[in-house]
């Protein structure tokens, strides 16, 4: 079958590769239909391997990219009783194969030592036309949820965990900073939780275009151009800045910033995933009294729930997506086109039904 592989940075191939082994009792195997090419892919492209896994000489291992997919169900193994064959299914990419342990155990998959995740350091992921995973991985999806979208719940997964880390609720006023594909979905699981009174911070004047065409309230803020915390403050009841802040970047200037725009008590949640040390000004930060939280993905628990807020129309996930690319044509128009500094792109997906 064909299949995009990571073997060092900067060389990624399209190539043919044996299809997946038959399934154990507990595993199923799709076959792909559509992927999101998420930041991290495009980490280990640029910088990696990151998670792609290394062998005895450090160098990586050939990778099966793809963590944001769905696909349809041809195989499954004799314990799988919760899907079958030709059921629509969107990935839950997480796995702790080798048993559980105390975050596992409590469905926080995403905080065990024992983590693989398939499209970095599992046997397979999305990038190909067919790929094996344990039963747990795959939900069904409703009948209204396309297979677009079915590639989109594990982005939004994680904008709706960091909303909920943050405790937004009816009313509140929200800061976003970062408007790339985990930004605005943070934006829209901010709404959907009930903000009223959104905000996003980007260098990126095309990004925060598409914001504005996403979400026509929201007020947009260039760093380059504005003191963000001035801007905040400005718009907010009392002067006294916004309620949430929410970093999606994993800049520094950015957490700064989100710790100078949030209230007196009010709370900042960490979803990007920064490089190295990010100082900030721990006075503000106590004088303030206010809270500083990590997010780190989702619980494993999340995915009906997230299927739902889609399919309704809670969260339009699909707005993101910017443009949909082939498996031959993913290389130079889907992670080059994202690293572009222009930034014209969002969020790409790969139909692997082409």
């Amino acid at each position: 079958m064909k299949a995009l592989r990571f073997h060092a940075a900067k060389d990624l191939r399209v190539e043919d590769i044996a299809q997946p082994a038959e399934p154990a009792d507990d595993e199923v195997v799709i076959q792909n239909r559509f992927v999101g090419i998420c930041g991290t892919d495009l980490h280990e492209y640029a910088y990696g391997p990151i998670f792609v896994p290394k062998d005895a000489s450090g160098a990586a291992v050939s990778q099966v990219l793809g963590h944001e997919y769905g696909g349809v169900v041809t195989k499954v193994g004799k314990k799988v009783s919760h899907v079958k064959v030709g059921d629509r299914v969107s990935v839950q990419p997480f796995m702790t194969p080798r048993g559980g342990d105390y975050f596992t155990d409590r469905g926080h998959f995403n905080l065990s030592d024992n983590l693989q995740i398939a499209g970095l350091s599992w046997i397979g992921g999305g990038m190909a036309q067919q790929s094996l995973l344990k039963g747990y991985c795959v939900y069904k999806v409703p009948d209204n949820l396309t297979d677009e979208d079915a590639a989109l719940v594990e982005p939004t997964a994680v904008a709706v965990y960091g909303v909920e880390r943050a405790g937004v609720k009816a009313g509140d006023s929200v800061l976003v900073t970062g408007a790339g594909p985990i930004g605005l979905l943070t934006l829209l699981a901010a709404r959907a939780a009930g903000a009223t009174q959104l905000f996003v911070s980007d260098p990126n004047g095309t990004r925060l275009a598409i914001a504005k065409g996403i979400i026509p309230d929201v007020v947009t803020i260039n760093p380059r151009e504005q003191n963000v915390g001035d801007v905040i403050r400005a718009a907010t009841e009392g002067n006294v800045g916004c309620d949430v802040a929410l970093e999606c970047v994993g800049n520094t200037l950015a957490l700064q910033a989100c710790v100078d725009a949030v209230r007196k008590r009010g709370t900042v949640v960490q979803i990007g995933l920064h490089a190295g040390e990010a100082p900030i000004n721990w006075f503000n930060v106590v004088y303030k009294d206010i809270d500083i939280r990590g997010s780190w993905a989702y619980t494993a628990q999340m995915w009906p729930r997230v299927m739902r807020l889609i399919a309704s129309g809670q969260i339009p996930a699909r707005k993101v997506v910017t443009k949909t690319v082939t498996l031959d044509s993913a290389i130079k128009e889907g992670f080059d086109a994202l690293l572009d500094p222009a930034g014209t792109q969002l969020k790409i997906l790969i139909d692997l039904g082409k």
